[in-house]
């Protein structure tokens, strides 16, 4: 068996009137990210780890944010399609591990919820999903609440 470790990132900036969408979950906040999909960078981050341990290139590479056919999609979407890329080169998940980075609002409440809806859409158990948020301690983007990002390691083995 071959095992494969892969490092994901992702950046929105917030705006106010807009949805804020982590984990495949729709949060109540005062500003959500601005993206060509759902910009639900938890999740974008997780297909980046995905897709790198692979050597399959970037969400970019494979979901344009030129296409027409990605604006506004749900980014759970995004993500069944990185893991059916995976199983077609007879790969499967080991674990997740990510870490959400933004001042408000808090992400404790939801983290259950979050690996409930993360492990559905992957089919994979949500004890190996790893989710963890900090604030940026009013430090740049994140810190002056412009920006959310998310950092992602996946593990993945073939065979």
């Amino acid at each position: 068996m071959k095992i494969k470790v892969g490092f994901g990132f992702d950046v929105h900036q917030l705006q106010e009137g807009r949805d804020l969408w982590l984990g495949g979950v729709k949060l109540d906040a005062v500003k959500g990210a601005l993206g060509h999909s759902d910009a639900d960078v938890l999740i974008h981050a997780i297909c980046d780890a995905l897709l790198g341990a692979a050597g399959m290139r970037d969400i970019g590479f494979h979901f344009p944010d030129t296409s027409g056919e990605f604006k506004g999609i749900d980014s759970k979407i995004l993500l069944k399609r990185v893991v059916e890329l995976l199983k077609q080169e007879n790969y499967s998940i080991g674990n997740i591990d990510c870490s959400l980075v933004l001042e408000k609002p808090k992400i404790n409440p939801h983290i259950e919820v979050m690996k409930e809806t993360l492990a559905m859409v992957m089919g994979i158990d949500k004890t190996d999903i790893g989710i963890k948020a900090t604030t940026n301690e009013k430090l740049g983007y994140v810190g002056r609440e412009e920006g959310v990002c998310a950092y992602a390691v996946a593990l993945i083995q073939k065979g």
